[in-house]
């Protein structure tokens, strides 16, 4: 069927009959075989539980991007609070491999129950924390990535085993369109609440009662479908390899590779945009004498509340019409899917800098370029989540999905803020004007457009390859090995 050859990481998969099932292992060291796993238990799962499934997850991925994006919200206490996010953003990086690891081999559905359990907990707990204990803060907000990072690298899985296909693609279409939703929000609540109350604390404690109830409905509805469901229609059965032959098999899937830096990129921009947008408003417009400076709490929330709403319309939009061109491109144009990322990415750079130009006269213009940018980077949220799903077999996509939020954090959105912020710092490090203050981080953001070019081209490297990569996943997770040559 394809002009290619196994590559040498491959095995010819072995298979264990029982009844009617088949067990495959791949990715091994050639002619080193172990003894099979006894089969699990396969359950069939109905279309409606599934799709309610699906609507958990939307549910819970929308409480944990509205709490993540809640501190960014604030403006006065911006240097105490982002750096409790930094902290959030390292333990995130961290614990995401060790989920990974355990969402390949062990009950998914109970991960992240206990995941997120520990985020209602810690989010809760982290509210009542004054100022004067500010580290106690930072501790409790490092311990809520426990949550985020066992939620975040498996629930797309379970997607994944649920649904192929177009249908797949429409649910994590679904799921991922409240990231944006969820981080505008998040904005949105994080500064009325804030500021209805006058203390930043409140903001916080909203969410882990949301999350309380999805927990619950996580609890009860969700099932924990066999690996790889979806593609072998229970018919296939796939053994576990070890952790370091799962790192291989990924760094060699050039596909994962280049696709995982251009979703650093984005992360890049996504972090920087996310926290320094609306401070880089309020000083446009303090430079142009539209607002006086903020010397006092409660400062002036309008851009969080405009930034916000942007937010969660352009990413519908964005989410909404990059499924809808995929969907319709993907047969005809088989990498398709990189191709579309990569103009969303050069095409969002010139936006960004027609924005960043334009904030020193006329506030309203950044604002409509800044969101044409944010639809041109929202319409790879889905697309590249599903091509993570069918470019690695089942039994290693929690390992991939953690890879590449380790990679992506630590690259992206867990330094742009502070890379943002620090060359700014040192550009108004001897004038500490209000005018200064707006053209230094104003010349920082310049860094913005030329990453998100270099964004465009990882995503057209990841087009030259996708097609060879996805055939193998297909044909490996089916049992076809013998296609591959």
């Amino acid at each position: 069927v394809c002009n290619y050859t196994v590559p040498v990481f491959y095995t010819v998969p072995v298979f264990q009959t029982h009844q009617s099932s088949a067990s495959t292992r791949y990715g091994s060291v050639a002619d080193s075989i172990s003894a099979p796993e006894p089969e699990e238990t396969t359950t069939v799962i109905s279309s409606e539980r599934a799709y309610v499934t699906v609507a958990i997850l939307c549910y819970v991925n929308l409480i944990n991007y509205m709490d993540r994006y809640t501190i960014a919200g604030e403006t006065l206490s911006a240097l105490l609070l982002k750096t409790a996010y930094m902290l959030f953003i390292c333990s995130f990086i961290v614990l995401a491999p060790i989920f990974g690891y355990l969402g390949d081999r062990y009950n998914r559905k109970l991960i992240m129950i206990g995941g997120l359990t520990v985020w209602v907990a810690m989010t809760l707990t982290s509210s009542f924390v004054t100022k004067s204990y500010f580290w106690l803060l930072v501790l409790f907000r490092a311990l809520v990535g426990t949550g985020e990072a066992s939620y975040s690298t498996i629930a797309p899985t379970i997607i994944g085993d649920l649904f192929s296909g177009t249908k797949r693609t429409i649910m994590i279409s679904a799921f991922y369109i409240f990231i944006p939703v969820g981080s505008g929000l998040g904005y949105i609540i994080g500064s009325y609440v804030a500021s209805a109350t006058g203390d930043w604390r409140w903001a916080l404690r909203l969410n882990p009662i949301l999350g309380s109830f999805g927990l619950l409905l996580l609890a009860v509805f969700c099932p924990n479908p066999s690996r790889g469901a979806s593609e072998a229609h229970g018919g296939n059965r796939m053994q576990h390899t070890s952790y370091l032959e799962d790192i291989k098999y990924l760094l060699k899937n050039k596909s994962f590779v280049w696709s995982s830096l251009g979703v650093t990129a984005m992360a890049f921009l996504t972090g920087a945009l996310a926290f320094w947008t609306p401070i880089f408003l309020d000083r446009a417009q303090i430079n142009q004498g539209i607002q006086p400076p903020c010397t006092a709490e409660p400062c002036n929330t309008t851009n969080s509340y405009v930034f916000g709403g942007l937010t969660v319309v352009t990413g519908i939009l964005g989410v909404s019409l990059g499924s809808t061109i995929s969907r319709r491109l993907r047969d005809r144009v088989p990498n398709a899917d990189p191709l579309i990322c990569a103009v969303g990415m050069l095409s969002s750079a010139p936006c960004f800098f027609a924005a960043i130009i334009l904030a020193s006269t006329s506030v309203p213009a950044t604002y409509v370029f800044i969101g044409i940018g944010e639809i041109l980077i929202s319409l790879n949220w889905s697309i590249l989540a599903d091509i993570l799903l069918y470019v690695v077999v089942p039994t290693r996509r929690a390992t991939a999905e953690a890879l590449q939020i380790m990679v992506c954090h630590l690259l992206g959105d867990a330094g742009s803020p502070y890379l943002i912020g620090t060359i700014s710092d040192a550009l108004r490090s001897q004038l500490n004007t209000h005018e200064w203050k707006f053209r230094s981080l104003e010349y920082s953001f310049l860094l913005c457009p030329f990453v998100g070019v270099l964004g465009g081209l990882f995503f057209l490297m990841t087009a030259v390859y996708i097609t060879k990569d996805r055939k193998e996943a297909e044909l490996l997770a089916t049992g076809r090995y013998h296609q591959l040559t």
